[in-house]
């Protein structure tokens, strides 16, 4: 039986710890954390099953804080455990502190960065995902405002954890009415909450967000809401609405507009902890242990490494994108971590081969980019490698979940396929052209550009082998296999494909431009005309010792090429490697014009980065 009498304590003590902290910090959301007050302490000290002493727990329920916002109910509650201190708490939002303005993994307690709305929901069905496919019986909770569920991105995780049946993940919606600016969309409507998350498939409990023997009472009944208990393939996630008041605990600001973000000057601190009463600062609660499960006492099995049976020979064609379907199938024969998830696109980035000889690993995440990649962070912060694939355009639409999963310290692969104009008749709606750019910004991010079958092998086995964001960018046409099966890559590397002594420029390309600058070189050198070849296909970080090198021996003239627009991509990369050198001269040749439906071929020289473009350019530096 729950202890009513203490968890109100409990509560009275966070609310205290959320307004000393916003108060001595002068700034954070202290309404939006006194309105998740009472569910959030009776969810802790109540329900949840967490080894505080071990946060990494394999068996530990998973919380996140989606309204990443209340922060300070989060470093609030972990005090009330005794986790934080009184002192720590006085660090909220300065310089250095783990307890940032909204959470992120510095603080041992979190896994993944939230407060860039809309996201968490998608990190939850990552976990539970995870639960599922390790028969492990964790639970995954996700607090949500009211205002998130504007974003498109959370319905997308309600469709595909209904459809996944993810009966072992529970989120709740703080509907304080209120969000940063005025009333949200659907205010106290309670009754629309209920039938649209009811209409995505989940089980629906509305209840009084305040009332902690209404509370205990659903947490204590969620197992059977579905007709099943968590975990079992027939579940059903489950979405307790409830109904709160921006500011509780504080009537002068209780739902009162005005008041988001802004923290209390000290003669109004003084009257709102006077409102709450006496305190017990002795006071602290326990958070209940989760039953060990067998899987978990289980040592994870390392894989046993074996030579990789690459299928092709020098002068084969194959396309990159089905080179990196067939390497990841064979990968996931030697990492049993690997996940693959597509969207929806499997029979084009060639993922379908990893989901024919892995079915269990294999997660088809439907045309909801945005979720895809909130899934995948979820997926990896609970062990898995996932190597999220689909055209490399559509990878734009899930920037800010990118972005976010830089900051939660994830370990991601992304495969952008169909890159550039070389894709050909589709048209521009289905080109990447903009992809490099966007990952180069992306925190720690590693871009690896194979150009032919035996690269991409061996660049997703180094995505397979290395922690972080890795975009590896593959290609729809089939190219021909330059290199040896046993040629060797590394991040930050390059390869020189062509050089002599006599080299009067360099050529800088990777993907597709690789090939055409390989027969610009070869109808150069028919008249007389050497240049140096280098193949970047580790555009960041990139071989900045090898270019200068190259630059140094070839007239300081170096030419990039890239299917890609001018902005952000293989060129500006280069030009930050030769931006203190005055006597390098760089020139670029990339996607200029808008592009249209055509040929590849056709499409290469309209952008004027085909071979015989590479050809003109250089013709045309040496003859100045």
């Amino acid at each position: 039986m729950a202890d009513i009498n203490k968890l109100e304590e409990l509560a009275k003590l966070v609310r205290y710890f959320i307004l000393e902290m916003t108060t001595n910090a002068g700034s954070g959301h202290l309404t939006s954390s006194l309105s998740a007050t009472d569910l959030m302490t009776a969810l802790f000290f109540e329900k949840l099953r967490f080894d505080i002493k071990n946060p990494q727990n394999p068996d530990n329920d998973r919380v996140i804080f989606s309204k990443g916002h209340a922060s300070p109910l989060l470093y609030a509650l972990y005090a009330a455990a005794g986790e934080i201190s009184k002192k720590e708490l006085s660090s909220y939002r300065r310089f250095k502190s783990p307890l940032e303005g909204h959470p992120i993994p510095r603080l041992k307690f979190v896994e993944a960065a939230t407060g860039s709305l809309g996201q968490g929901l998608s990190v939850g069905v990552g976990m539970a995902l995870a639960a599922k496919l390790e028969k492990l019986t964790y639970i995954t909770y996700v607090l949500l405002g009211d205002s998130e569920t504007a974003e498109g991105s959370v319905w997308e995780a309600m469709a595909l954890a209904s459809y996944y049946k993810l009966g072992n993940l529970v989120g709740i919606i703080d509907v304080n009415r209120l969000g940063q600016s005025g009333q949200t969309m659907l205010g106290y409507d309670l009754d629309s909450y209920k039938r649209r998350v009811e209409a995505f498939g989940w089980e629906a409990k509305v209840i009084d967000g305040h009332d902690l023997d209404e509370i205990v009472n659903t947490f204590d009944s969620i197992n059977g809401l579905g007709g099943e208990t968590f975990g079992k393939a027939q579940g059903k996630p489950v979405m307790i609405i409830a109904k709160t008041i921006k500011g509780k605990g504080v009537s002068f600001i209780e739902d009162k507009e005005g008041w988001h973000g802004r923290p209390l000057q000290q003669e109004d601190f003084k009257k709102a902890v006077k409102e709450l009463g006496k305190i017990n600062f002795e006071l602290r609660g326990e958070v209940a242990k989760p039953i060990p499960s067998f899987k978990s006492q289980v040592p994870n099995s390392k894989s046993t490494y074996r030579k990789l049976n690459i299928p092709y020979n020098i002068g084969d064609k194959v396309a990159t994108r089905k080179a990196f379907g067939e390497a990841l199938a064979e990968l996931g024969d030697v990492y049993s971590r690997i996940v693959s998830l597509d969207a929806e696109v499997k029979n084009s980035t060639f993922s379908e081969i990893f989901k024919e000889k892995h079915p269990e690993r294999f997660f088809e995440m439907f045309i909801a980019e945005q979720n895809m990649v909130g899934t995948a962070l979820g997926l990896s912060k609970r062990g898995k490698i996932p190597f999220v694939s689909t055209f490399g355009v559509f990878l734009t639409r899930a920037f800010d979940q990118i972005r976010m999963s830089a900051y939660s310290g994830a370990n991601i692969k992304f495969i952008g396929s169909h890159a550039g104009v070389s894709i050909g008749e589709d048209g521009p709606s289905q080109m990447a052209l903009q992809d490099i750019a966007m990952f180069r910004t992306i925190d720690g991010s590693i871009i690896l550009y194979p150009a032919d079958g035996i690269a991409t092998w061996r660049m997703v086995e180094l995505a397979a082998k290395n922690e972080g964001i890795f975009y590896i960018r593959t290609q729809r046409p089939a190219t021909p296999i330059i290199y040896q099966e046993d040629e060797r890559f590394e991040i930050g590397g390059s390869k020189v494909v062509r050089s002599s002594s006599t080299d009067q420029l360099t050529v800088v390309a990777c993907g597709v431009t690789l090939n055409e600058a390989i027969k610009a070189c070869d109808k150069l050198k028919k008249q007389n005309i050497n240049v140096r070849i280098i193949d970047v296909y580790s555009i960041k970080p990139i071989d900045e010792k090898t270019l200068k090198k190259s630059a140094g021996e070839t007239n300081h003239l170096i030419i990039t090429v890239e299917d890609h627009y001018f902005e952000g991509g293989l060129g500006d990369s280069v030009l930050n490697v030769f931006a203190q050198e005055e006597k390098v001269k760089v020139y670029k040749l990339a996607v200029s014009k808008m592009p249209m439906s055509g040929k590849p071929e056709e499409l290469l020289d309209y952008e004027e980065i085909s071979a015989e473009a590479i050809t003109d350019k250089v013709r045309s530096i040496l003859a100045s």
